[in-house]
């Protein structure tokens, strides 16, 4: 049970974080601007969360490969939005890059240890 518990938490996790991201471009549809403008705007905004989904479908994989990826997505992030000094609300934000890729790696971890009988 904690087991299958330990495998889909990340990956539920991940996906929400992946839609709370993309909630942040609906901002980009509004009554003036054309659709193709509209369009646009909401494709750039959500180029990070297209990232995200591509690493989703990565670590459901390879969970190590995946974890390292989300792990370095969080220490990004936080350098761009300088989280770590000037900003730390972001974290909000971006700390559950951060927890998904770290669920990945103890997922990993406890699959690829010996079972003890």
């Amino acid at each position: 049970m904690t087991n299958k518990i330990l495998y889909w938490s990340p990956r539920i996790l991940g996906i929400l974080a992946v839609l709370f991201m993309m909630i942040f471009s609906l901002d980009c549809f509004g009554e003036y601007n054309s659709i193709g403008k509209q369009l646009t705007c909401f494709f750039m905004h959500n180029i990070p969360a297209f990232i995200c989904i591509a690493t989703i479908i990565i670590a459901w994989k390879w969970e190590l490969i995946g974890g390292i990826i989300f792990v370095a997505f969080f220490i990004a992030a936080g350098i761009f939005f300088d989280s770590f000094t000037d900003n730390p609300a972001s974290l909000i934000v971006i700390a559950p890059f951060l927890v998904t890729g770290v669920l990945f790696f103890v997922h990993h971890w406890i699959q690829s240890s010996p079972r003890q009988q």
